[in-house]
């Protein structure tokens, strides 16, 4: 998986090089001026906003399947990541 990760980041940066007028910037600097964000941020925002989904019953799934929550009545309630034995599971949320 961190192979694949890196081949669609190095996918990414030779795109940017790509676009005229901003080859010669550096790539965090060729992003910037595109709008765009690296990999690892995007994966982690999607699997936010895939959480923020589950925990408000946009999916009917069991959420309690994929996180064990802990003193929810309070404001800062934390969700904790389940241990499994699949990848399957394991890898659906980040873990970074």
């Amino acid at each position: 998986m961190i192979q694949d990760i890196k081949l669609l980041e190095g996918v990414q940066r030779r795109a940017t090089w790509l676009v005229h007028g901003i080859a010669d910037l550096k790539y965090d600097d060729r992003l910037k001026r595109l709008g765009l964000d690296r990999l690892k941020n995007r994966r982690l925002r999607s699997d936010l906003i895939e959480t923020y989904k589950i925990f408000n019953g946009n999916y009917s799934i069991n959420r309690e399947l994929f996180v064990d929550i802990y003193d929810m009545s309070l404001d800062d309630g934390k969700l904790f990541k389940r241990r499994f034995r699949l990848d399957v599971r394991k890898l659906s949320l980040v873990t970074e």
